[in-house]
Protein backbone atom coordinates (compact mmCIF):
# COMPACT_ATOMS: atom_id res chain seq x y z
CA UNK A 1 0.00 0.00 0.00
CA UNK A 2 1.24 3.50 -0.64
CA UNK A 3 1.80 4.99 2.61
CA UNK A 4 2.57 9.27 3.91
CA UNK A 5 5.40 10.76 1.96
CA UNK A 6 8.51 11.54 4.20
CA UNK A 7 10.00 14.69 4.76
CA UNK A 8 13.07 13.56 2.44
CA UNK A 9 15.00 16.70 2.41
CA UNK A 10 15.75 16.55 6.09
CA UNK A 11 16.19 12.78 5.84
CA UNK A 12 18.87 11.29 8.41
CA UNK A 13 22.59 10.94 7.11
CA UNK A 14 22.01 6.91 5.93
CA UNK A 15 25.83 6.28 7.41
CA UNK A 16 28.59 7.19 9.95
CA UNK A 17 30.76 9.91 8.14
CA UNK A 18 33.38 6.86 7.20
CA UNK A 19 30.78 5.22 5.59
CA UNK A 20 30.25 2.34 7.34
CA UNK A 21 26.24 1.78 7.62
CA UNK A 22 24.24 1.38 10.78
CA UNK A 23 23.04 -2.53 10.76
CA UNK A 24 20.54 -0.96 13.74
CA UNK A 25 17.04 -0.66 12.25
CA UNK A 26 17.43 -3.12 9.55
CA UNK A 27 14.99 -5.34 9.46
CA UNK A 28 15.57 -8.85 9.02
CA UNK A 29 15.66 -9.11 5.03
CA UNK A 30 17.87 -6.17 4.76
CA UNK A 31 20.33 -7.35 7.18
CA UNK A 32 20.92 -10.61 5.28
CA UNK A 33 21.09 -8.96 2.06
CA UNK A 34 23.94 -7.25 3.84
CA UNK A 35 25.26 -10.50 5.14
CA UNK A 36 25.08 -11.96 1.71
CA UNK A 37 26.32 -8.95 -0.21
CA UNK A 38 29.59 -9.85 1.99
CA UNK A 39 30.06 -13.52 0.96
CA UNK A 40 28.61 -15.16 4.15
CA UNK A 41 25.79 -17.98 4.12
CA UNK A 42 22.49 -15.85 4.83
CA UNK A 43 22.05 -18.05 8.55
CA UNK A 44 24.93 -15.35 9.76
CA UNK A 45 22.36 -13.07 9.69
CA UNK A 46 20.41 -14.31 12.38
CA UNK A 47 23.13 -14.63 14.53
CA UNK A 48 24.18 -11.27 14.20
CA UNK A 49 20.52 -10.39 14.64
CA UNK A 50 20.64 -12.33 18.07
CA UNK A 51 24.01 -10.22 18.85
CA UNK A 52 21.89 -7.10 18.01
CA UNK A 53 18.99 -7.29 19.61
CA UNK A 54 19.33 -9.68 22.11
CA UNK A 55 22.46 -9.12 23.85
CA UNK A 56 22.97 -5.43 22.92
CA UNK A 57 26.47 -6.16 21.91
CA UNK A 58 28.10 -2.98 19.64
CA UNK A 59 31.52 -3.89 19.27
CA UNK A 60 31.83 -7.05 16.16
CA UNK A 61 35.13 -8.23 18.19
CA UNK A 62 32.68 -9.16 21.44
CA UNK A 63 30.77 -11.64 19.21
CA UNK A 64 32.18 -14.32 20.07
CA UNK A 65 29.98 -17.25 18.19
CA UNK A 66 30.97 -15.51 15.12
CA UNK A 67 34.11 -16.20 12.67
CA UNK A 68 37.04 -14.44 13.85
CA UNK A 69 37.68 -13.60 9.85
CA UNK A 70 33.44 -12.65 10.00
CA UNK A 71 33.98 -10.15 12.60
CA UNK A 72 36.88 -8.44 10.95
CA UNK A 73 35.15 -7.83 7.59
CA UNK A 74 31.88 -6.43 9.58
CA UNK A 75 33.60 -4.22 11.18
CA UNK A 76 35.18 -2.59 7.96
CA UNK A 77 31.42 -1.96 6.57
CA UNK A 78 29.45 -1.62 9.38
CA UNK A 79 28.50 -0.22 12.95
CA UNK A 80 26.13 -0.90 15.55
CA UNK A 81 25.24 2.61 17.01
CA UNK A 82 23.34 4.60 19.03
CA UNK A 83 21.93 8.03 19.60
CA UNK A 84 24.41 10.28 21.56
CA UNK A 85 23.57 11.22 25.04
CA UNK A 86 24.16 14.81 25.20
CA UNK A 87 21.61 15.16 28.58
CA UNK A 88 20.54 12.65 30.89
CA UNK A 89 18.42 14.29 33.96
CA UNK A 90 16.88 12.03 36.91
CA UNK A 91 13.40 13.19 38.67
CA UNK A 92 12.69 12.90 42.47
CA UNK A 93 10.43 10.50 41.46
CA UNK A 94 12.68 8.25 39.62
CA UNK A 95 11.45 9.45 35.70
CA UNK A 96 14.73 9.11 33.58
CA UNK A 97 14.71 11.98 30.69
CA UNK A 98 17.40 11.98 27.98
CA UNK A 99 18.26 14.35 25.61
CA UNK A 100 19.63 12.29 22.21
CA UNK A 101 21.77 13.60 19.75
CA UNK A 102 22.17 11.97 15.86
CA UNK A 103 24.58 12.47 13.26
CA UNK A 104 23.23 15.27 11.86
CA UNK A 105 22.77 17.16 15.47
CA UNK A 106 19.51 17.25 15.01
CA UNK A 107 18.07 16.11 19.01
CA UNK A 108 14.64 14.75 20.61
CA UNK A 109 13.90 13.55 24.24
CA UNK A 110 13.19 9.95 25.58
CA UNK A 111 11.82 9.34 28.49
CA UNK A 112 11.90 6.36 31.00
CA UNK A 113 9.07 6.24 33.94
CA UNK A 114 9.53 3.46 36.19
CA UNK A 115 6.15 2.41 38.25
CA UNK A 116 6.36 -0.68 40.37
CA UNK A 117 5.08 -3.30 38.09
CA UNK A 118 6.30 -2.31 34.67
CA UNK A 119 8.74 0.77 33.41
CA UNK A 120 7.65 2.28 30.27
CA UNK A 121 9.77 4.37 27.81
CA UNK A 122 7.95 7.18 26.20
CA UNK A 123 9.02 6.85 22.10
CA UNK A 124 9.53 10.04 20.39
CA UNK A 125 9.16 9.87 16.04
CA UNK A 126 9.99 13.11 14.76
CA UNK A 127 12.35 15.93 15.62
CA UNK A 128 9.79 18.64 16.67
CA UNK A 129 5.90 17.73 15.57
CA UNK A 130 4.01 17.96 12.49
CA UNK A 131 0.85 19.08 14.29
CA UNK A 132 0.02 22.28 17.19
CA UNK A 133 -1.82 21.14 19.85
CA UNK A 134 -2.11 24.16 21.81
CA UNK A 135 -1.57 23.06 25.61
CA UNK A 136 1.68 20.76 24.25
CA UNK A 137 4.81 22.04 24.96
CA UNK A 138 6.26 19.91 21.90
CA UNK A 139 4.06 21.71 19.16
CA UNK A 140 5.53 24.92 19.74
CA UNK A 141 8.78 23.17 18.40
CA UNK A 142 8.33 22.53 14.18
CA UNK A 143 8.96 19.52 12.37
CA UNK A 144 12.38 19.33 11.20
CA UNK A 145 12.19 15.51 10.33
CA UNK A 146 10.91 12.68 10.53
CA UNK A 147 13.15 9.53 12.68
CA UNK A 148 14.50 6.88 10.58
CA UNK A 149 13.70 3.15 11.98
CA UNK A 150 17.57 3.07 13.42
CA UNK A 151 16.53 6.34 15.70
CA UNK A 152 13.55 5.09 16.93
CA UNK A 153 14.78 1.43 17.99
CA UNK A 154 17.91 3.14 18.63
CA UNK A 155 15.94 4.98 21.64
CA UNK A 156 14.94 1.98 23.11
CA UNK A 157 18.36 0.65 22.65
CA UNK A 158 20.33 3.42 24.20
CA UNK A 159 17.49 3.10 27.24
CA UNK A 160 18.45 -0.67 27.61
CA UNK A 161 21.84 0.41 27.89
CA UNK A 162 21.32 3.23 30.72
CA UNK A 163 19.44 0.16 32.61
CA UNK A 164 21.81 -2.08 31.68
CA UNK A 165 18.97 -4.48 30.66
CA UNK A 166 20.98 -6.83 28.55
CA UNK A 167 20.59 -9.84 27.46
CA UNK A 168 16.69 -8.97 26.41
CA UNK A 169 15.48 -10.89 29.92
CA UNK A 170 12.07 -12.72 29.99
CA UNK A 171 10.39 -10.98 32.43
CA UNK A 172 10.74 -8.78 35.42
CA UNK A 173 12.20 -5.88 32.97
CA UNK A 174 12.49 -2.41 33.99
CA UNK A 175 11.63 -1.44 30.61
CA UNK A 176 8.40 -3.61 29.63
CA UNK A 177 6.63 -1.15 28.30
CA UNK A 178 6.76 1.24 25.47
CA UNK A 179 4.19 4.61 24.52
CA UNK A 180 5.21 5.91 21.03
CA UNK A 181 4.14 9.27 23.03
CA UNK A 182 6.99 11.24 22.66
CA UNK A 183 8.08 14.33 20.22
CA UNK A 184 6.13 14.16 17.24
CA UNK A 185 2.89 12.33 15.51
CA UNK A 186 3.59 8.75 14.65
CA UNK A 187 1.05 7.93 12.27
CA UNK A 188 3.03 11.10 9.92
CA UNK A 189 5.76 9.03 10.01
CA UNK A 190 4.35 5.33 9.42
CA UNK A 191 6.91 3.65 7.36
CA UNK A 192 9.79 4.24 9.61
CA UNK A 193 7.69 3.55 12.87
CA UNK A 194 5.95 0.27 11.54
CA UNK A 195 9.26 -0.70 10.75
CA UNK A 196 11.07 0.29 14.15
CA UNK A 197 8.37 -1.38 16.03
CA UNK A 198 8.34 -4.98 13.86
CA UNK A 199 11.71 -4.91 14.95
CA UNK A 200 11.25 -3.83 18.35
CA UNK A 201 8.61 -6.86 19.17
CA UNK A 202 10.67 -9.68 17.39
CA UNK A 203 10.49 -12.59 19.34
CA UNK A 204 14.22 -13.56 19.05
CA UNK A 205 15.58 -9.55 19.91
CA UNK A 206 14.12 -7.12 22.04
CA UNK A 207 11.05 -8.98 22.36
CA UNK A 208 8.23 -6.62 23.66
CA UNK A 209 5.03 -8.15 23.16
CA UNK A 210 2.78 -6.11 20.69
CA UNK A 211 0.56 -6.21 23.90
CA UNK A 212 2.69 -3.64 25.74
CA UNK A 213 2.94 -1.60 23.14
CA UNK A 214 0.65 1.72 22.18
CA UNK A 215 0.81 4.11 19.87
CA UNK A 216 -1.03 7.71 20.20
CA UNK A 217 -2.11 9.36 17.56
CA UNK A 218 -3.65 12.96 17.15
CA UNK A 219 -6.49 11.58 14.43
CA UNK A 220 -4.98 10.71 11.32
CA UNK A 221 -7.61 8.50 10.62
CA UNK A 222 -6.49 7.05 7.06
CA UNK A 223 -3.84 5.18 9.03
CA UNK A 224 -5.67 3.95 11.95
CA UNK A 225 -7.00 0.85 10.26
CA UNK A 226 -3.69 0.25 9.00
CA UNK A 227 -2.17 0.35 12.47
CA UNK A 228 -4.45 -2.70 13.96
CA UNK A 229 -4.13 -4.48 10.91
CA UNK A 230 -0.36 -4.54 10.65
CA UNK A 231 0.82 -3.79 14.20
CA UNK A 232 -1.45 -5.00 16.03
CA UNK A 233 -0.68 -2.53 18.94
CA UNK A 234 -2.70 -0.71 21.64
CA UNK A 235 -4.09 2.19 20.38
CA UNK A 236 -4.06 5.53 22.37
CA UNK A 237 -6.26 8.60 21.13
CA UNK A 238 -5.36 12.11 22.04
CA UNK A 239 -9.03 13.22 22.00
CA UNK A 240 -8.68 15.97 24.76
CA UNK A 241 -12.40 18.10 23.15
CA UNK A 242 -15.89 16.62 22.93
CA UNK A 243 -16.89 19.01 20.20
CA UNK A 244 -15.42 19.76 16.89
CA UNK A 245 -15.52 24.18 17.85
CA UNK A 246 -12.66 23.69 20.74
CA UNK A 247 -10.82 20.51 19.31
CA UNK A 248 -10.46 22.35 15.91
CA UNK A 249 -8.95 25.24 18.02
CA UNK A 250 -6.65 23.23 20.52
CA UNK A 251 -6.07 19.90 18.38
CA UNK A 252 -6.29 21.79 15.09
CA UNK A 253 -5.88 18.18 12.99
CA UNK A 254 -9.46 17.87 14.06
CA UNK A 255 -9.89 20.65 11.11
CA UNK A 256 -8.69 17.85 8.74
CA UNK A 257 -10.39 15.06 10.37
CA UNK A 258 -13.29 15.98 12.56
CA UNK A 259 -14.64 13.76 15.46
CA UNK A 260 -17.45 11.84 13.95
CA UNK A 261 -15.07 10.63 11.11
CA UNK A 262 -12.05 9.98 14.16
CA UNK A 263 -14.85 7.87 16.24
CA UNK A 264 -15.63 6.19 13.20
CA UNK A 265 -12.21 5.17 12.72
CA UNK A 266 -12.33 3.90 16.55
CA UNK A 267 -15.02 1.89 16.34
CA UNK A 268 -13.73 -0.57 13.53
CA UNK A 269 -10.19 -0.68 14.69
CA UNK A 270 -8.73 -4.13 14.27
CA UNK A 271 -8.65 -6.23 16.92
CA UNK A 272 -11.10 -4.32 19.42
CA UNK A 273 -12.75 -6.05 22.05
CA UNK A 274 -13.54 -5.15 26.15
CA UNK A 275 -10.40 -6.90 26.27
CA UNK A 276 -8.13 -4.29 24.09
CA UNK A 277 -9.60 -1.31 24.46
CA UNK A 278 -8.95 1.98 22.70
CA UNK A 279 -7.46 4.63 25.34
CA UNK A 280 -8.58 8.06 25.16
CA UNK A 281 -6.15 10.96 26.65
CA UNK A 282 -7.83 13.66 27.90
CA UNK A 283 -5.51 16.60 29.10
CA UNK A 284 -7.84 18.75 32.08
CA UNK A 285 -7.79 22.46 31.22
CA UNK A 286 -9.54 24.57 33.28
CA UNK A 287 -12.65 26.49 32.40
CA UNK A 288 -12.23 24.90 28.78
CA UNK A 289 -13.36 21.08 29.01
CA UNK A 290 -13.60 20.16 32.41
CA UNK A 291 -17.18 20.74 32.89
CA UNK A 292 -19.82 17.95 33.98
CA UNK A 293 -21.70 18.90 30.65
CA UNK A 294 -18.10 18.37 29.12
CA UNK A 295 -17.98 14.78 30.72
CA UNK A 296 -21.56 13.67 29.77
CA UNK A 297 -20.70 14.43 26.23
CA UNK A 298 -17.79 12.39 26.33
CA UNK A 299 -19.38 9.93 27.59
CA UNK A 300 -21.59 9.57 24.59
CA UNK A 301 -19.13 9.97 21.96
CA UNK A 302 -17.81 6.66 23.74
CA UNK A 303 -20.89 4.54 22.60
CA UNK A 304 -20.02 1.30 21.49
CA UNK A 305 -16.50 1.61 21.73
CA UNK A 306 -14.65 -0.58 24.30
CA UNK A 307 -12.37 2.21 25.78
CA UNK A 308 -10.52 3.58 29.19
CA UNK A 309 -10.15 7.53 29.45
CA UNK A 310 -6.97 8.45 30.68
CA UNK A 311 -7.80 11.91 32.69
CA UNK A 312 -4.47 13.89 32.54
CA UNK A 313 -3.87 16.82 34.42
CA UNK A 314 -2.17 19.81 32.41
CA UNK A 315 1.13 20.13 33.03
CA UNK A 316 2.27 23.58 32.28
CA UNK A 317 5.68 25.12 30.80
CA UNK A 318 6.87 28.47 30.26
CA UNK A 319 4.55 30.67 28.73
CA UNK A 320 1.67 28.02 28.05
CA UNK A 321 -1.87 29.68 27.88
CA UNK A 322 -3.65 27.48 29.76
CA UNK A 323 -4.18 26.10 33.38
CA UNK A 324 -4.60 23.02 35.09
CA UNK A 325 -8.29 21.76 36.27
CA UNK A 326 -8.88 22.13 40.03
CA UNK A 327 -8.27 19.02 41.95
CA UNK A 328 -12.14 19.18 42.47
CA UNK A 329 -13.05 19.37 38.93
CA UNK A 330 -11.08 16.55 37.86
CA UNK A 331 -12.55 14.47 40.03
CA UNK A 332 -16.55 15.22 39.69
CA UNK A 333 -15.25 14.46 35.85
CA UNK A 334 -14.06 11.31 36.03
CA UNK A 335 -16.78 10.08 38.67
CA UNK A 336 -19.25 10.88 36.02
CA UNK A 337 -17.24 8.92 33.37
CA UNK A 338 -16.28 6.24 36.04
CA UNK A 339 -20.39 5.83 36.74
CA UNK A 340 -21.20 5.52 33.11
CA UNK A 341 -18.94 2.40 32.66
CA UNK A 342 -15.92 3.57 31.77
CA UNK A 343 -12.24 3.29 33.55
CA UNK A 344 -10.98 6.94 34.27
CA UNK A 345 -8.06 7.16 36.37
CA UNK A 346 -6.21 10.44 36.51
CA UNK A 347 -3.01 10.23 35.94
CA UNK A 348 -0.07 11.46 38.26
CA UNK A 349 2.62 13.54 36.54
CA UNK A 350 5.98 12.33 36.64
CA UNK A 351 9.09 14.08 35.82
CA UNK A 352 7.37 17.66 36.28
CA UNK A 353 10.97 18.65 38.02
CA UNK A 354 12.94 18.15 34.38
CA UNK A 355 10.11 19.11 32.51
CA UNK A 356 9.32 15.15 31.41
CA UNK A 357 5.72 14.91 32.04
CA UNK A 358 3.35 14.84 29.56
CA UNK A 359 2.97 17.15 26.64
CA UNK A 360 6.45 18.86 28.10
CA UNK A 361 9.21 17.08 25.69
CA UNK A 362 10.71 19.83 23.52
CA UNK A 363 14.37 19.13 22.48
CA UNK A 364 16.51 22.65 21.88
CA UNK A 365 17.33 21.53 17.93
CA UNK A 366 19.64 23.19 15.61
CA UNK A 367 17.95 26.26 14.46
CA UNK A 368 17.90 26.00 10.50
CA UNK A 369 18.96 28.77 8.29
CA UNK A 370 16.44 30.59 6.22
CA UNK A 371 16.99 28.56 2.70
CA UNK A 372 16.78 25.32 5.18
CA UNK A 373 13.51 26.47 6.96
CA UNK A 374 11.49 27.00 3.61
CA UNK A 375 12.59 23.79 2.65
CA UNK A 376 11.68 22.12 5.90
CA UNK A 377 8.46 23.63 6.05
CA UNK A 378 7.87 22.21 2.88
CA UNK A 379 8.98 19.00 3.94
CA UNK A 380 6.70 19.13 6.52
CA UNK A 381 3.47 19.97 4.99
CA UNK A 382 4.66 16.74 2.45
CA UNK A 383 5.23 14.73 5.19
CA UNK A 384 1.33 15.48 6.22
CA UNK A 385 0.05 14.36 2.88
CA UNK A 386 -2.11 11.01 2.75
CA UNK A 387 -2.69 8.38 0.04
CA UNK A 388 -5.62 8.93 -1.99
Amino acid sequence: MSTIAHAQNFAPPAAPADGRRNLVGLDRAELEAEIVALGEPAFRARQLWHWIYHRGVTDFAAMTSLAKSFRENLAQHFVVARPEITVARQSIDGTQKWLLRFADGQEIETVHIPEEDRGTLCVSSQVGCTLTCKFCHTGTQKLVRNLSAAEIVGQVMMARDALGEWPSPPDGRLLSNIVMMGMGEPLYNWDNVSKALKIVMDHEGISISKRRITLSTAGVVPMIEACGRELGVNLAISLHAVTDELRDRIVPINKKYPIAELMRACRYYPGLSNARRITFEYIMLKDVNDSPADARALVALLADVPAKVNLIPFNPWPGAPFECSSRRAIEAFSQIVFDAGYASPVRTPRGQDIMAACGQLKSESVKLRKSQQIAADAAAAEATRLPQ
